[in-house]
């Protein structure tokens, strides 16, 4: 089965570092507002997850979440998050450490979409 969400290397490293400093983790996957559309890590539990979210996956073992209406837009695709150097969202663990997270993605095989049943 394909997996809806993965990560970089230099993404796991920074995951790791993150998880190191603040304990246990989650991200949710902006969809707009203050920080634009972008991947969030939080502490896990600071940001409540309602029925209005969806579980992706998780990358290096943090629980990866969207919510449901931007997840039908995406629901073909693979996200792929990475991390470059600079300032990303204000309210996201990883502004300090001078990185930011970035979701890029590519859509799915005619086999992949088909194992997903989408």
């Amino acid at each position: 089965m394909p997996e809806r969400v993965t990560a970089t290397e230099a993404a796991l490293l920074l995951i790791d570092k993150l998880k190191q400093t603040h304990g246990p983790l989650m991200f949710h996957q902006s969809g707009g507002c203050c920080d634009g559309s972008s991947p969030m890590c939080y502490p896990e539990g600071e940001l409540r997850v309602g029925a209005n979210d969806v579980l992706l996956g998780k990358i290096g073992g943090v629980p990866f979440y969207i919510a449901r209406d931007q997840y039908e837009y995406w629901k073909h695709t693979q996200l792929i998050i990475d991390v470059v150097d600079g300032r990303g969202g204000m309210f996201s663990l990883e502004g300090p450490e001078g990185k930011r997270f970035l979701t890029r993605s590519r859509v799915f095989t005619e086999s992949e979409r088909k194992a997903l049943r989408i």
